[in-house]
């Protein structure tokens, strides 16, 4: 029997990349034989011409860039009678000349860089400089715009916009999009991806016997309105905020951030204008008159690490603060990988040293310091702090969750008021190596930063960054968006939309979401419903071999993609689905089941973080939200499941299938401890035997089983109580996992060969997977 269990238990998804992707992404805007220098030309230049004939101008060689027309148009520097492109005349372009040279001394690039161009990659620059070689700004960097919906093969598929570009695009592929998702199936999806939980029982059978044409409708809008919604858009946020419960380096003390947490919480629910909801949390403290929800909104700048080790250099790790904020600025909220350019000019896009450090200018003028004094004297936040009043919490932050009558320190932001702080270009990105002052500014080639339109301060800098011309803002966060619900962003680069960036699979689509979230006020939830609305979305997971050997990373969506869900996901959907969660929103963070000894290992040994207290009764149950990071040892069982460990801004988490994952899940006491509750629930309800698995199965799979999955379970039940009848010295060893308390019908064999199958069930790959 065991073997044939096998064959349900867990298989986690793996997400590979494929090395068809590169030649997918060479497909993506062509149209004919025109070839385009930014779908075609630019990756294949970026990939193996720039490091050396690109931007940086330190290591930049024989003074030619090919990133810019003038430059590569002009004679070239060591022989004025050769250009490196001349347009129209492949034959006649250095650039064709070298790339195809014989002789190693003249081949591009140099055989000792490893690297190479294919024979189709030089076929394509020559065809681009027979057809006249035209440059274009780069995409990410033109203000997007609306393009009318293409037409398509099937005017009956598409439920709204969305569909049109996608399907569009699969008939050019001669692919058709799949059929429609199974009903229950639908709604797991659309309960995880909103809400991260699974539908309760009574909302599922709701949904099932609603045969209205607007039945989908109505539950998108009640799971949008659901409490739940901010917390599962939290935990995206958090990875973005770097939020963590401690301050990381050595001795890595508590800290008492959270209440942040439960803003970001309570703006989603609001559904705060995301213009609105950005500007707070880098300005908000600069607002006329700012109340304590703009100024608690700012704690986004300050969730970065901070060292209490005494001997350390202060303005040392003031510089490293800054930086982080300003790198999580540019790769949140802009999606541009600005930090390659703290030590040198930037290889691959045109930002310079100094326009980096014009960036970090805005944040600099905090008088946040770079170390407080001894560890002895540590406290849960850094200055400057905001307290959080009790009568704060029956007035302007009512959504924070404080259950005592002590205050709350939360670092914020607060700018100097008398004074400005120069800032200056460091030589190599060291702290104590200032070079040429600069001032408060943006990047040229993205959207000029207009001193007589905005402050040169973060006000100033969240002005601009919702700009109508800012081409950049509402394309990352669509993005975003997209790969919450799709697996993947339509850039699967989400937080790199510069050279090196993936090109867009649909261009056109992307550019129309984003002037439409503009044009909706930023109405988050409106986005997520044209989303969840769309048939692309709305299909079936099922794939055929066509399908596969086209599109095999699912880059043209003609399926709905199989995705594992998250860490926090995961344990939420274990605790809900058992009935043990708690449903308390917000507050402190909480410590769940852990590894003896393995926080210990990991600490100084000094301050209040030094042993791991495990928490007790309803706090064990709470969300994956609110599991206590602790930076120098973070969770591990989130870890396992690629959970972020919260030391830098991330806005893409790796999908990984390791050995770890199935012991987690098969071993793990907390899926223990709720196979177990779940069983004795069923059982004490009265429910017999049949009744229970299909419970159980629904419960956590939402959907029936299937004949053959009834048998098998059935069989495995049939085995295990068995075994625990002839043994009924090993009932109370196996179902007393966790610290939920037993009852009467805790300790009979019958629960225990309960939990062993529901322990089976929520091991079934399915269970973990969305689909």
């Amino acid at each position: 029997m065991l073997k044939h269990l096998t064959q349900i238990l867990l298989i986690p998804i793996v997400i590979f990349t494929s090395c068809s992707e590169k030649e997918s992404e060479a497909d993506v805007l062509t149209s004919g034989n025109q070839i385009s220098y930014n779908f075609h030309i630019r990756p294949i230049l970026s990939d193996n011409c720039f490091a050396c004939h690109g931007p940086d101008e330190n290591k930049r060689e024989s003074g030619l860039r090919l990133d810019t027309e003038e430059s590569a148009y002009a004679a070239l520097k060591e022989n004025p009678e050769a250009h490196a492109i001349v347009p129209g005349k492949p034959g006649k372009s250095e650039v064709v000349l070298r790339i195809e040279a014989t002789d190693a001394a003249e081949l591009m690039p140099p055989p000792e860089s490893n690297l190479k161009l294919s024979g189709s990659e030089i076929e394509t620059i020559k065809k681009w400089i027979k057809q006249g070689a035209k440059y274009q700004p780069h995409w990410a960097f033109v203000t997007p715009s609306k393009t009318s919906l293409p037409k398509t093969s099937n005017a009956e598929w598409p439920n709204n916009e969305i569909d049109h570009f996608i399907l569009a695009k699969l008939d050019h592929l001669g692919l058709k999009p799949n059929e429609s998702a199974d009903k229950m199936l639908l709604l797991k999806r659309l309960s995880l991806d909103i809400t991260g939980l699974l539908p309760t029982l009574e909302v599922a059978k709701s949904y099932e016997a609603d045969n209205t044409e607007d039945a989908t409708e109505k539950i998108i809008d009640e799971l949008l309105d659901s409490p739940s919604f901010g917390e599962r858009m939290a935990v995206l946020w958090m990875d973005i905020a770097r939020y963590s419960d401690s301050y990381g380096y050595q001795d890595d003390n508590i800290r008492t951030q959270w209440p942040y947490r439960d803003w970001v919480i309570h703006a989603f629910n609001k559904n705060l204008p995301y213009d609105t909801f950005i500007t707070w949390q880098i300005a908000g403290d600069l607002l006329p008159n700012p109340n304590k929800e703009q100024i608690l909104a700012t704690a986004f700048n300050r969730n970065h690490k901070y060292t209490e080790e005494g001997g350390v250099i202060p303005e040392e790790y003031r510089v490293e603060y800054i930086l982080d904020k300003t790198n999580t600025f540019s790769k949140a909220i802009i999606g541009m990988t600005v930090e390659c350019a703290q030590c040198h000019d930037h290889k691959f896009d045109p930002i310079s040293q100094a326009n980096y450090f014009q960036m970090y200018a805005f944040f600099n003028n905090t008088p946040e310091q770079g170390y407080e004094g001894d560890v002895s004297v540590s406290k849960p936040a850094k200055h400057p702090i905001m307290w959080v009043e009790k009568e704060d919490l029956n007035g302007i932050l009512d959504f924070v969750n404080h259950q005592d009558s002590s205050k709350i320190m939360v670092s914020v932001m607060d700018d100097y008021k008398d004074t400005l702080r120069q800032t200056f270009v460091l030589d190599r990105g060291i702290y104590d190596q200032p070079t040429t002052e600069v001032f408060p500014s943006t990047p040229e080639a993205i959207l000029k930063f207009d001193e007589n339109k905005y402050a040169k301060n973060r006000l100033g800098l969240a002005e601009w960054t919702f700009s109508d011309e800012n081409p950049l803002t509402a394309r990352v966060f669509v993005n975003l968006m997209w790969q919450e619900f799709f697996g993947a962003g339509i850039v699967r680069s989400a937080g790199d939309f510069g050279m090196q960036g993936k090109l867009p699979s649909h261009p056109e689509l992307l550019d129309w979401l984003a002037v439409d979230f503009r044009e909706s006020g930023w109405d988050v939830k409106n986005l997520i419903k044209k989303i969840v609305s769309s048939a692309t979305y709305q299909q079936s997971a099922t794939v055929d071999k066509k399908k596969v050997e086209m599109d095999p990373d699912n880059f043209y969506l003609a399926s709905y993609p199989r995705i594992r869900l998250n860490a926090e996901n995961i344990r939420d959907m274990i605790i809900a689905s058992s009935g043990l969660m708690s449903k308390e929103i917000g507050g402190p963070s909480v410590k769940p089941y852990q590894p003896e000894g393995l926080w210990e290992a990991a600490t100084s040994g000094r301050g209040e973080l030094a042993e791991y207290r495990q928490d007790e009764g309803a706090d064990l149950y709470r969300r994956g939200l609110y599991t206590f990071i602790k930076l120098t040892s973070p969770p591990p069982k989130p870890i396992i499941f690629d959970g972020s460990n919260r030391d830098v801004c991330e806005v893409t988490r790796n999908r990984t299938n390791t050995p770890l994952q199935a012991l987690a899940m098969l071993n793990d006491p907390l899926v223990l401890e709720a196979s177990r509750v779940l069983a004795n629930n069923l059982i004490k309800e009265g429910k017999e035997n049949e009744a229970a698995i299909k419970e159980a199965f629904f419960r956590i799979l939402c959907r029936a089983p299937k004949e053959e999955e009834m048998a098998l379970l059935i069989e495995y039940h049939q085995e295990e109580l068995k075994r625990f009848k002839q043994k009924p010295e090993t009932v109370l060893e196996t179902v007393k996992a966790g610290e939920f308390p037993l009852d009467q019908f805790s300790d009979t064999p019958e629960t225990a060969a309960l939990m062993q199958v529901v322990v089976a069930i929520y091991n079934v790959e399915e269970a973990i997977t969305k689909t």
